[in-house]
């Protein structure tokens, strides 16, 4: 199979983003954004003290040339991004004032610098959430950066790459959501399913072909939960009928062809499905981590998606080499928009 990552970094290459990362004096970050640089995979830019920031590059033998680092706290930006930010607040549909003080306050925040960084085009992209939380990091993201134009939703997926000797399919699949979404409803189901359909052709090259689960099969059960799932397969249909879509679906007739074959004959999906749309995020984030804690598969994410300008959030525990895959990851989606 081919690597998706390969893939990813070969389209990253192509093309030389910005990408800004807020939490520039973490070493994984600052060790990521030397490679992805070293690599030509994007341009990164590191937000915290100079100082620091280059003792740290010297003592662990890390080039930055070419890597922009801002410092906050002597970047003449902050104030201007202060005013951007209080006349972004009064344009809002819940206006809220601000003064130049508390708006230079909001700017000091290295994830709020960053999103605005993206908003306003000196970024095209922006990684975090190696320090600070999920909540935190796609918080400033929400807020500032915003949703495409057309999106419903800000949703995310994990690429799950099945890759060992042991997996049935040597293939990279999508799971979604696993990260945002809390209690979608059939239509927010139906925008995740939609969304990660274009991003699972995207990052792999491969038709979709999607499976919106269930602890049902085809009126096997019946139940609101079950219901909810079959009206959002509609909705998917309705908007794009070009798109393979089964729903609703258990996980083994989605991905095992002999179970497919047994429970849903009629279906276009008959165990081959690679695009996994769980009911709620409970499902979903269980699922994603048994699949790589048990399952061994490798999980690539979260990656936000429907997001104006892309912005993606790192896990606390990532490594250097997490951080320039995101960074490519982030630059790829860069390309898209």
């Amino acid at each position: 199979m081919i690597n998706p990552l390969d893939l990813i970094y070969e389209k990253a290459k192509a093309n030389t983003y910005r990408i800004v990362l807020a939490e520039g004096e973490d070493p994984r970050i600052l060790e990521g954004a030397a490679r992805a640089n070293e690599l030509g995979l994007a341009k990164p830019i590191l937000i915290g003290d100079q100082d620091t920031i280059s003792s740290m590059a010297k003592d662990n033998g890390l080039s930055i040339d070419g890597i922009d680092i801002i410092d906050l706290k002597i970047s003449d930006r902050v104030s201007n991004y202060a005013d951007h930010y209080i006349e972004y607040y009064k344009n809002h549909k819940k206006p809220r004032v601000y003064t130049k003080e508390a708006a230079v306050e909001a700017m000091m925040d290295p994830l709020n610098f960053a999103a605005m960084m993206v908003r306003l085009g000196d970024a095209d992209g922006s990684v975090a959430g190696a320090v600070a939380t999920t909540a935190d990091t796609v918080r400033a993201a929400f807020r500032l950066i915003g949703k495409a134009k057309g999106a419903k939703l800000i949703s995310s997926f994990f690429l799950m790459v099945m890759d060992q000797e042991h997996h049935p399919r040597k293939e990279t699949v999508v799971f979604a959501d696993c990260a945002i979404t809390i209690d979608p409803s059939e239509d927010d189901l139906a925008d995740i399913a939609i969304a990660s359909a274009k991003s699972l052709a995207r990052f792999t090259n491969e038709e979709p072909r999607v499976a919106m689960l269930s602890f049902s099969s085809l009126g096997s059960a019946s139940h609101p939960n079950v219901t909810k799932v079959e009206n959002a397969t509609r909705i998917v249909r309705d908007q794009n009928p070009e798109l393979i879509v089964e729903g609703e679906v258990q996980f083994d007739a989605a991905f095992v062809p002999s179970v497919g074959k047994s429970k849903i004959p009629n279906s276009a999906i008959k165990g081959d499905a690679n695009v996994f749309v769980f009911p709620d995020l409970e499902a979903g984030n269980i699922g994603y981590k048994i699949a790589q804690r048990i399952g061994g598969a490798k999980a690539i994410g979260p990656i936000l998606q429907g997001l104006a300008k892309p912005a993606n959030d790192l896990s606390r525990g990532c490594s250097a080499q997490d951080v320039c895959d995101c960074i490519a990851i982030t630059a790829l989606q860069a390309h898209g928009k």
